[in-house]
């Protein structure tokens, strides 16, 4: 059985479409994950906290 290149490339096509896909809704689930929130709230914060001045 021959394997033609315009099949791999659309197969490879697919699978990173799909695996993109997969990656973005699993970025989107983790991000408004209720138990996250004080984590982002805090990272948030953070760079005012540490904060002195205005630099000179």
């Amino acid at each position: 059985m021959i394997i033609e290149h315009a099949f791999l490339v659309a197969l490879s096509k697919s699978f990173g479409l799909f695996y993109l896909i997969a990656l973005s809704i699993a970025v989107v689930v983790y991000v408004m994950w209720p138990s996250n929130k004080r984590r982002f709230d805090d990272a948030a914060k953070s760079i005012l906290r540490d904060e002195a001045g205005p630099c000179r």
